[in-house]
């Protein structure tokens, strides 16, 4: 089987699909190399270390030579090499979480979607709390007139025609100041 491989590595070696494609059929070894480090089957898709044990593979393959001794070996080798090194390198990072890491809530969400954008939310809260004192202020400007804001609302027009009698009525009120004056001391307006 050694001698087999070894045809393999050296048609990998100068082709990288067939590298990808030697990794991929030897994938099983790489597997159980991987298992034998962590102490239990790794999960494709979910585990690191056995994406470090194929890179590992694969760097095998790229640098075996016939001096090395058998390739199986020399590979197992690097992979354990390798996911030593991973682990090293992941213990100086121990106490970090990945962003990308799941909530465990429904919609899937992860650290990075509920971390602050780093926008101005004192800004938007004042937007906001001037909006709003803007709005009660309007609300006791219209309880003199006996009005509410759900007076307006409900009595607020929903024709595209009516509409746009209000908008040039407003526009005639713009132009002619008195009559601002005049609804204000008299709460009414002309109806010409």
């Amino acid at each position: 089987m050694e001698h087999n491989i070894l045809s393999f590595v050296t048609a990998a070696q100068g082709d990288v699909h067939a590298a990808d494609a030697l990794v991929r059929q030897y994938l099983p070894f790489i597997k159980s190399e991987t298992a034998k480090f962590i102490h239990r089957p790794p999960m494709e898709g979910q585990d690191d270390e056995l994406s470090v044990a194929m890179f590992a593979f694969h760097e095998a393959v790229m640098r075996y030579s016939k001096e090395k001794g058998a390739f199986l070996s020399f590979a197992a080798l690097q992979i354990r090499s390798r996911l030593i090194d991973y682990f090293r390198k992941e213990k100086r990072h121990g106490n970090q979480i990945s962003l990308n890491q799941p909530l465990g809530e429904e919609d899937g969400a992860t650290l990075l979607d509920k971390m602050d954008t780093g926008e101005d939310n004192i800004s938007l809260h004042q937007v906001r709390r001037a909006a709003k004192e803007e709005i009660l202020e309007f609300g006791r400007q219209l309880e003199k007139f006996g009005l509410s804001l759900s007076d307006i609302a409900e009595n607020c027009p929903k024709q595209e025609r009516t509409l746009s009698a209000c908008h040039a009525a407003l526009q005639y009120a713009k132009v002619h100041s008195e009559l601002l004056t005049i609804f204000l001391e008299t709460k009414r307006l002309p109806l010409k």
